[in-house]
């Protein structure tokens, strides 16, 4: 048993989506999340610049003592994964993408036309349809980039007409053309959007990674014996900027949910880089 938080981090708001999901799922343990706020998107920076802002978020975290790191964030992901693997040895580190990418591959057949939508970078990367078709290559896989939803997430803009536009300018020609029946939301900041897809796109079953993420969290807290015995005592939230629409969509992630969610202010200053 250990009582050590695990560290949960994103490149701002949207790694909150799949907080709920872990305090619900394992209710004992307690985390550490931290949210870039003041330097998102991360989804158009270059790799260099990626990697050297998550490092700097992971030496926080470590120091911290965390047990575990979990990346809420495809870009990051589809970035530096496996360079975090060899940099953070002896932590277990979750990325977000395989257990959905396993979750496309184990339910579907060849018979099914999967989109997948995320940052430029998660992309580029084709970071999904890579690890999809490691466990399935019969499937007929589709991406499509959607560099504006992420800033107007971040701006609080999610039940509005601009972003139903943003969904129909990005979507309605890929869906189209592609007869999806499925579509993968490869960035933690999409579920915010989702009721706005699945109100354009009722045909489309929508497949969350924020939500499979938490069976290979449980997975390797088992595996390494490492669930938390004692009643956990509060989870503590650092985000990089405080701003009002920031403040608003926790209220939004977490205003259905029996969950206190305090944030404290980090001065990105004191990070050392390495």
């Amino acid at each position: 048993m250990d009582n050590r938080p695990i560290g949960i981090f994103d490149s701002g708001v949207g790694g909150l989506t799949a907080v709920p999901h872990i305090m619900r799922r394992l209710p004992k343990e307690r985390l550490i999340y931290f949210g870039d706020t003041a330097r998102t998107p991360y989804g158009s920076k270059a790799k260099s610049t990626i990697t050297s802002f998550t490092k700097q978020i992971v030496d926080f975290l470590l120091n911290k003592n965390v047990k575990m790191l979990v990346i809420a964030c495809n870009t990051i992901t589809a970035t530096c994964l496996d360079e975090l693997l060899e940099y953070c040895k002896g932590v277990p580190v979750i990325g977000i993408i395989e257990p959905a990418a396993k979750k496309v591959a184990r339910e579907h057949n060849s018979s099914n036309h999967i989109g997948i939508i995320g940052t430029k970078v998660t992309i580029q990367q084709k970071t999904y349809i890579k690890n999809i078709s490691k466990y399935n290559q019969d499937l007929n896989l589709y991406d499509k980039a959607c560099p504006i939803f992420v800033p107007l997430i971040e701006e609080g803009i999610i039940d509005h007409g601009i972003m139903e536009l943003s969904v129909k300018h990005y979507l309605d020609e890929f869906v189209q053309e592609n007869s999806l029946d499925t579509l993968v939301l490869g960035c933690t900041h999409y579920p915010l959007i989702q009721p706005t897809i699945e109100k354009l796109y009722p045909q489309l079953q929508i497949i969350d990674p924020s939500f499979e993420i938490v069976h290979s969290i449980h997975t390797a807290l088992s595996e390494g014996n490492l669930f938390a015995e004692n009643p956990k005592t509060e989870s503590i939230f650092y985000a990089s900027d405080l701003s009002e629409n920031f403040m608003n969509m926790i209220n939004s992630i977490f205003g259905k949910e029996s969950v206190k969610v305090d944030f404290k202010n980090f001065d990105l200053d004191i990070l050392d880089c390495k």
